[in-house]
């Protein structure tokens, strides 16, 4: 896999350090963002996006969002909840790239993450 950023936007501590590790270990840079406000001002210079949607500060919605108005934008990787169809809805509205169910499976999740990382 090429070098590439990721900014992972997840507030829950075990959840980001595991999404942290794992990035890593592909040998790729990344960040972690626990609030929502403090992710939106640092959208630029990533390649992904792994996005909770239950955030503090300001939604996953609204992070979404402000990626589909850059001139360059990430990719962006939602994490989702089981059961929760009308969030997946949304965000596919808004133009997400991927989606990956809470809990996620780190094999599934990866697989996500190379493939796009490694799209135009």
């Amino acid at each position: 896999m090429r070098t590439g950023r990721v900014l992972i936007v997840e507030d829950e501590p075990h959840i980001a350090e595991a999404l942290l590790f794992l990035c890593e270990r592909e040998g790729l840079k990344a960040d972690v963002c626990a609030d929502g406000k403090d992710a939106l001002g640092r959208l630029t210079d990533y390649q992904l996006v792994i996005l909770d949607i239950m955030l503090p500060g300001a939604s996953g919605f609204d992070i979404a969002e402000a990626v589909r108005r850059l001139s360059a934008p990430p990719k962006v990787c939602v994490l989702t909840a089981k059961g929760q169809p009308g969030d997946r809805a949304r965000m596919s509205q808004i133009g997400v790239n991927a989606f990956v169910t809470k809990p996620f499976s780190n094999k599934d999740l990866m697989q996500t993450v190379r493939s796009l990382m490694a799209a135009p």
